[in-house]
């Protein structure tokens, strides 16, 4: 999760979100040399004195500046869509789990299990804990195998929300009567926070999401407890 000065994104808690920082480093690094190319070239033209009055066009520099931000635009591209692709991509996933937005908290559903579902609300304010987070931590956590593949099932039964855990790299839109699916998987064991990121009303920053990032074998003896 973001803490305190923390100017750079989140840890990546999931492949696609390590690719996005990498994404977003590269794309940086290409803007910081235009923005440095740029201002030399400003600063050139404001100190030096030299003008020539017999230059009435100049075909090779227009052609140069019309050519070299499409190579520019090719090389952030390139990177971009094959993330896209690969964040729509579903990969034979090993479990399900479908997310239900409510005014004002989520249900969750493990698919793939009889009547293991429950409903996650944000602790109040007055029961919040000294090693719990303010306006992030849940009363019941979604629990999850590391390491695996698992398919995220999103939809609201009332107005529009929004699923975001920014360390996964996961944002999708509850939408009433429709059903919006992602893939992830969490690299690490540990305690994954989100919010619901879509303005769906005065309190809809009161549903935080968290997630509990354990192995498999912790994962199943929790399934079993709950059966």
């Amino acid at each position: 999760m973001t803490t305190w000065l923390n100017m750079t994104l989140q840890d990546g808690a999931s492949p696609i979100m390590e690719q996005l920082i990498f994404f977003h480093d590269h794309t940086l690094m290409i803007m910081l040399m235009i923005i440095t190319t740029v201002m030399y070239m400003m600063t050139t033209l404001l100190w030096n004195k030299h003008t020539s009055r017999f230059m009435l066009e100049g075909q090779l520099i227009e052609t140069t500046w019309t050519i070299a931000p499409a190579i520019i635009l090719v090389f952030i591209a390139m990177p971009s869509l094959r993330l896209l692709y690969l964040m729509d991509e579903i990969h034979n996933p090993t479990m399900t789990l479908k997310a239900v937005g409510h005014q004002w908290y989520w249900s969750y559903e493990y698919s793939d299990f009889t009547k293991l579902e429950f409903d996650s609300y944000m602790i109040p304010q007055e029961e919040n804990q000294a090693s719990t987070f303010r306006l992030l931590d849940t009363d019941n956590r979604i629990v999850l195998p590391m390491n695996s593949p698992i398919r995220l099932v999103v939809t609201a039964a009332d107005v529009l929300h929004s699923w975001t855990i920014p360390s996964l790299g996961v944002k999708t839109d509850a939408t009433p009567g429709r059903l919006n699916q992602v893939s992830f998987s969490i690299n690490h064991p540990g305690i994954l926070y989100g919010q619901c990121s879509e303005i769906c009303g005065a309190n809809h920053s009161f549903m935080p999401i968290t997630i509990e990032s354990v192995s498999a074998n912790h994962f199943i003896n929790w399934v079993s407890s709950l059966s």
